[in-house]
């Protein structure tokens, strides 16, 4: 059964301007994505929208951005959409932003159908661990994954470079924090956030039980690979239930 849904107040969504954008389009996208938020899987936690104007742009047909953010329990969705006038990147927006949330509702309801009715045995040994598979964030650049990964207070994030459309992860580390890519390419430009290092080894080809193994031989946090059928990007680490998790992303 899924959970009743549950309306955001659009005073509870937070926008951020940029440009010429007036408060009635303001107005219109927080209506917009508070409604959208009762069709999420599960209670939104949080919902961020930014509307961006750009006179200047280039491309006439896009120099209005909408872009909108919804953590689902953790998970977060993501939409973006450009158009000649605001409240047209708007209407663009709540569209893609409705197929990315019945998306992600069927997903879940789906593995929830999968795992219905298994349970755990109460004296279950370490052998017996279960892996959990969760799935990634949407694309973004690692500024914004990095962002997204402390404000949900994690030690890596995997999602997808929006610039390469490379699986990758981003992680803390001592001094700042460190991107890994299926295959890193470091013509790219450079993060802009300095405190982001590029790790210059590619992730090892590998299955869910190499991984796993992996993992408990070398006492890491997480195993970041690629999966050794799909070639997806993927991350493996040690759930505070003692189960493993598994961490895949959607294409």
């Amino acid at each position: 059964m899924r959970h009743r849904p549950i309306a955001l107040d659009p005073a509870e969504v937070q926008v951020k301007i940029s440009g010429g954008i007036r408060s009635g389009d303001v107005r219109r996208a927080r209506e917009i994505v508070a409604d959208l938020a009762r069709l999420a899987h599960e209670p939104v936690l949080d919902a961020r929208i930014k509307l961006t104007h750009e006179p200047g742009s280039r491309d006439a047909a896009k120099r209005c951005t909408a872009r909108a953010v919804l953590d689902v329990q953790g998970r977060l969705i993501r939409a973006e959409a450009g158009a000649r006038t605001t409240r047209a990147a708007i209407h663009l927006l709540a569209d893609r932003l409705r197929a990315r949330l019945l998306e992600a509702t069927r997903d879940w309801e789906n593995r929830r159908g999968r795992h219905h009715g298994r349970r755990l045995s109460p004296d279950r040994s370490d052998k017996e661990r279960r892996i959990v598979r969760t799935f990634a964030t949407g694309r973004a650049l690692p500024d914004e994954a990095v962002v997204d990964m402390v404000d949900l207070d994690h030690d890596f994030l995997l999602f997808t470079e929006a610039t390469t459309g490379q699986d990758s992860v981003v992680h803390r580390i001592r001094d700042g924090y460190r991107l890994a890519q299926l295959v890193p390419r470091p013509d790219l430009p450079a993060p802009i956030c300095a405190a982001i290092s590029i790790s210059p080894l590619p992730a090892p080809r590998l299955t869910v039980e190499q991984a796993v193994e992996r993992l408990e031989l070398t006492g890491s946090r997480f195993v970041f690979f690629a999966d050794a059928e799909t070639g997806a990007g993927c991350v493996v680490h040690q759930r505070d239930d003692g189960d493993y998790g598994l961490v895949v992303t959607v294409h």
